[in-house]
């Protein structure tokens, strides 16, 4: 059912994409003051989530490890599963943002005949998690020379890269393929493992479909229908200069892929899709298994107004007295 309804959901969206693709009224509405709006939803979004975390308190060190911890000399130490430094944190930071460590140490657990429990590895998971995520940074790259004039050398160079083998007119970008061949494998998993199923919400089913139909609608405008790459552009450069103009040569199509991507930027701060920042401000990937060495003292603390023995002996001196209770202080 919520497979369903997120299915639904999206194909509405198109729907709406397309009809004010159509209507020349709405054009002007689809192309620039959505998108202005999805950005500054997206921006206010994001900060209030980065604030949210970084104001929350940390009264203990919950560093997630996974190795020895640092203690007698002759113990080996692991620096990455279990840094003691600052360095040690920002190596295992960098391993865990650019090659997703974790997902790649990660098992799967499953209830065979016996019954007996196996548990097994999930590297297709992070296989597909590198590909959508590696593939889905260098085409956001690579649609920066809609936005630039002139294109970055280092842009075209990019896209170069990506369409090395020169398949096919237009060439084939391979990162494109791989984009989708990597959604697909995550929606597939989502479908047809019962334990991923079970767990799987309206919002997980969502962002697949959003992220498939700005893919798949992009691969039809590359591959299969005539759009004007001019006029895109000058849409584009118009927007990033607040200029911004909509040429009547732009197709219906352009602007379904436009408003699913406007979706998808207002809805990223308020969805699981924010784990990009929030990976940064997480205390058990930001901080230093070094409890042994190094007493943590919570910064957010507030001071608290204490209220000593010899003041409430103080206080309820006479009613200690005539229940005939010991005072601490003599009279």
């Amino acid at each position: 059912m919520n497979m369903i309804t997120a299915l639904a959901a999206v194909c509405i969206l198109a729907a709406v994409g397309y009809g004010g693709g159509q209507v020349e009224a709405l054009r002007f509405v689809f192309g620039t003051a959505l998108p202005y709006l999805g950005i500054v939803i997206f921006l206010g979004g994001l900060v209030y989530q980065v604030m949210r975390w970084s104001s929350s308190p940390v009264p203990f060190k919950i560093p997630t490890t996974s190795g020895q911890q640092r203690s007698l000399p002759w113990i080996k130490h692991s620096k990455l599963d279990s840094p003691f430094t600052t360095l040690g944190v920002i190596g295992r930071m960098l391993l865990e943002v650019l090659f997703f460590r974790s997902l790649f140490r990660n098992t799967k657990s499953e209830l065979r005949d016996g019954p007996r429990l196996v548990y097994g590895e999930e590297k297709w998971l992070w296989l597909a998690a590198m590909a959508f995520h590696w593939t889905f940074l260098v085409v956001f790259l690579r649609h920066l020379r809609f936005f630039m004039e002139p294109t970055p050398a280092c842009v075209v160079m990019l896209q170069n890269l990506d369409g090395f083998f020169q398949i096919g007119a237009p060439a084939l970008l391979w990162t494109g393929v791989i984009l989708l061949a990597a959604l697909l494998y995550l929606l597939a998993r989502r479908l047809f493992d019962s334990q991923v199923r079970y767990i799987s919400l309206f919002t997980d089913y969502f962002a697949l479909f959003l992220l498939l139909g700005l893919t798949i609608s992009g691969l039809l405008m590359r591959y299969f229908t005539k759009v004007d790459i001019v006029s895109i552009k000058q849409l584009g450069v118009g927007l990033v200069t607040f200029s911004p103009v909509v040429p009547e040569t732009i197709g219906p199509l352009f602007f379904v892929h436009l408003f699913m991507l406007t979706a998808l930027i207002a809805y990223f701060p308020f969805s699981k899709l924010v784990h990009m920042p929030g990976v940064f401000l997480s205390p058990t990937r930001n901080l230093a298994n070094n409890n042994r060495a190094k007493r943590h003292i919570n910064p957010w603390n507030p001071e608290v107004k204490v209220h000593t023995y010899e003041e409430w002996e103080e206080e309820f001196h006479d009613k200690i007295v005539a229940a005939g209770l010991p005072l601490d202080k003599k009279e």
